[in-house]
Formats: C-alpha cells, sequence, structure tokens
C-alpha cells in the first residue's frame, strides 16, 4: 500500500522524487525501493521532515514508531489497517498530530478511495494537509474513526473483490468459447465502463441495472442465476468478515 500510494503521489505530481524519502530497514527492500523509484532516496533510518507517513504493516507498527525521533515530523499520517489513533497517539511522543487513513491500492493509478480521521491533536490544517495528499490519488472522505473498519471492509479491502470478479468473468468467457485475450479486453472494459457510468451519470446502480435489464430478456437470466445463488449476500457477508477482522487487529494489540 505504501509503495502504491507514493507511485500514486510522483505520477499525479504531487510531489517530486527528491521531495520524498523511503525509510527501509531490510537492505534487499532497500534496492528495490531504489529501483522502483528512481531519484527517491531510500534510508534505512528515519530522518526528521515536514510529515510522515507511516505505512507498515500493523504488526509493525508500534515498532516503527517507538523507533521515530521524538517532534522529528510536524505531522504523522497512517495508513496501517486496523491501529487505531489511540494506539498511535500512545506510541509516539506527547501531543504528536495524528491522522488516520485507510486508501486502497487504486492509488497507483490515481484512483484510490480513502477516509480520513484526526487524533486529538491533529487541526483542521493536519486533515486538510492528509485530504490533499490523498486526494491527488484519488477521492476522499472525513468520517469518525469508529467507522474506519466499516471503509476497510468495503473500499479497502473491494479491489480484491473486483479482481475476483474479472477473473471469474474472463473464465466465463473462455468456457464460452472466446479466446483469453479477447474476453480479458472485454471483461475489463465492461467492468471501467459500468464503473464510470456509476461515477458519472448520477444514476443509482440499482436504476443503472434496471436499465439493462429487459423483462425475460438474457441479462434477467443472468441475474436470476446470481440471485439464486446468493451472490448479494456472498457481498454483504464478505465486507462484513473484513470490517471484523480489521476491529479484531486493532483489538489484539
Amino acid at each position: 500500500m505504501g509503495s502504491a500510494l507514493l507511485g500514486g503521489l510522483l505520477r499525479g505530481g504531487w510531489a517530486a522524487p527528491e521531495e520524498c524519502v523511503i525509510v527501509e530497514r531490510q537492505a534487499a527492500a532497500r534496492d528495490r525501493l531504489e529501483e522502483r523509484f528512481p531519484g527517491v532516496p531510500v534510508v534505512r533510518d528515519p530522518l526528521g521532515a515536514d510529515a510522515l507517513v507511516l505505512a507498515v504493516k500493523p504488526g509493525d507498527a508500534e515498532l516503527a514508531c517507538r523507533g521515530l525521533p521524538a517532534d522529528a515530523y510536524g505531522r504523522v499520517l497512517s495508513i496501517a489497517a486496523g491501529v487505531t489513533l489511540d494506539q498511535l497517539e500512545s506510541w509516539l511522543w506527547p501531543g504528536a498530530a495524528v491522522v488516520r487513513a485507510m486508501p486502497n491500492t487504486p492509488a497507483l493509478v490515481g484512483a484510490s478511495a480513502s477516509a480520513v480521521c484526526g487524533g486529538s491533536s491533529a487541526s483542521e490544517a493536519d486533515l486538510e494537509w492528509a485530504e490533499a495528499v490523498l486526494s491527488s490519488i484519488g477521492v476522499v472522505v472525513r468520517l469518525p474513526e469508529r467507522l474506519l473498519d466499516a471503509v476497510t471492509g468495503l473500499s479497502g479491502s473491494g479491489p480484491a473483490y473486483v479482481f475476483l470478479v474479472a477473473e471469474a468473468l474472463v473464465e466465463a468467457g473462455v468456457l464460452e468459447g472466446l479466446d483469453r485475450e479477447v474476453s480479458r479486453v472485454l471483461a475489463v472494459q465492461t467492468l471501467l465502463g459500468s464503473a464510470r457510468m456509476l461515477a458519472e451519470t448520477g444514476e443509482s446502480a440499482e436504476a443503472l441495472r434496471a436499465a439493462v435489464t429487459s423483462p425475460g430478456g438474457t441479462t434477467a437470466a443472468a441475474l436470476r442465476v446470481l440471485e439464486s445463488r446468493a451472490v448479494r449476500a456472498a457481498f454483504l457477508d464478505a465486507v462484513g468478515a473484513s470490517a471484523a477482522r480489521s476491529r479484531e487487529i486493532a483489538s489484539t494489540r
């Protein structure tokens, strides 16, 4: 997620490579990052800066926070899933301005969906800065922290659900006789076009689905199968399971 975010920021021109620094303890990982992000300094130990983005696995968050120099950063933006503001503030220096965010991997192509919330010492300026960072790679909403687990379940894990649907559509096209590459192109464009219709027409998903579903037609036959297989319920349960796991991660620290 950290690489996706940095890649999106650089691609969108929000920052120049020399204005960013990556901190990575593992030498092999530093080599890979230097190759992936030419011009971005990659160092072993944290340096002081105006702001820090904490992009680590949840299990590494406490060690990473406690290893930071006290008061070395003006503000901290955490994208560690399931790590709460209270936890982050307890691991950082007193009065640290902390903003917690939940972006997703389409940040890499400037199409992320993110939610942010601020800690006890975060000012409006801190939140606006975080929103500016994340809006350069997609859309941002500001929410109370209690809703970030739901965001994790919906948009944080959501790209994986869409990719699974894409896999299934491609395979279905092949089973019906299409060349695999043709099936892939059609499936990807169908997902892209459908998402654009949702974003650009202002119509609800329900209205758009109804518009393409003629009574007794081919789409109605397909939807009848999906409903009989409880696909809608499976998505509801999937989002719930991801959100529950996010809450579990936070509660076990």
